[in-house]
């Protein structure tokens, strides 16, 4: 009986995820960029974000539209609107957030900008990508409309993350957190292996409640929290709108990245150590009966690719033989 999992080496699973992506157009480079977002999404734990992701690319309508050189907008020394064109966005924003690591290095502080530009992947991963150049990192996307307001029967917002890091003694401290109750990627990988969703995340397009992941790509998802979750969706769709995004359009897309020096508001070492000190502190936080630790924001993430960057990645046979017929396809 085949297997339903399958285990890789790292490079193993790298090589294929870059030969899959040569394979549909993307020259050595932009493969690499690309394969790094999955694998690391991967390395942290999320496999929906992971090496699965990649076979969402050629399904995707804006896959099949050309793309362009990516150009500036408007600039200024501490400043970039960038047009995507029409690029993934793990591609886009990797280059958008070279560029407020450039623009925040030299002149303290960065504002950059994307739009038209589409499926961006782990927010985490670029924040985390600022902050170890010691720079403190906020980042948004708005993206389609996939999530329904409070009581709506229609999509009008998109999962909407924002993703938050700073510098410390002991590494970055993320936090990246969507405002949908469920990830949108997760609900297309649950559709694929033919899994139901979780109870209270998604509902079809006649505005019920369902778990099926084929009837919530039709409908919406729900934002979490209700109207928490909502308003927090509904700023980051704001800056959504100063990013460029065209509300005639059905994707939305918008992209915002703020970067900029700790030490403009003091000593960076300083910033650094007490961060440190904070994070001790909420760790030595008397716990409730059975609970081992009181973990902050990626904690797990990071263990988890330390972890498996040793033992190498398990992922879903489906997917794994869905990449090797991809990577068998003539470019």
């Amino acid at each position: 009986m085949v297997p339903a999992r399958i285990r890789l080496s790292v490079a193993d699973a790298r090589d294929l995820a870059e030969g899959a992506l040569r394979s549909i157009g993307y020259d050595g480079e932009e493969a690499r960029i690309i394969a790094d977002h999955c694998m690391d999404a991967a390395l942290c734990g999320y496999e929906y974000s992971g090496l699965a992701k990649i076979l969402n690319l050629p399904e995707a309508d804006r896959f099949k539209q050309p793309r362009r050189p990516m150009k500036a907008l408007r600039e200024t020394d501490v400043s970039v609107a960038l047009d995507g064109g029409n690029n993934v966005g793990m591609l886009a924003l990797y280059y958008a957030a070279e560029a407020a690591i450039k623009k925040a290095t030299a002149h303290g502080i960065a504002l950059v900008t994307v739009t038209d530009a589409w499926m961006s992947g782990r927010s985490a991963y670029y924040v985390e990508m600022i902050a170890k150049a010691g720079l403190i990192a906020v980042h948004t996307a708005a993206s389609s409309r996939l999530v329904a307001p409070p009581g709506g029967l229609k999509a009008v917002l998109g999962t909407n993350p924002i993703a938050i890091a700073v510098p410390s003694s002991r590494g970055p401290i993320v936090l990246d957190m969507g405002t949908s109750a469920f990830m949108m990627t997760e609900v297309m990988l649950r559709e694929r292996l033919g899994e139901p969703l979780p109870e209270g995340v998604a509902i079809g397009p006649d505005g019920a409640p369902t778990r099926d992941a084929a009837l919530a790509r039709r409908g919406a998802l729900l934002p979490f929290g209700d109207y928490k979750g909502f308003g927090l969706a509904l700023m980051i769709q704001a800056f959504g709108v100063l990013a460029g995004s065209d509300l005639a359009q059905e994707s939305d897309d918008g992209y915002l990245f703020v970067a900029f020096r700790p030490d403009l508001a003091g000593p960076a070492d300083v910033f650094n150590a007490r961060m440190t000190e904070l994070i001790d502190r909420i760790k030595a936080t008397p716990r409730q009966a059975g609970l081992d630790e009181i973990r902050i924001p990626s904690e797990r993430a990071f263990r988890t690719r330390e972890r498996l960057l040793r033992e190498g990645l398990e992922i879903d046979r489906l997917v794994f033989d869905a990449l090797v017929a991809l990577r068998a396809r003539s470019g």
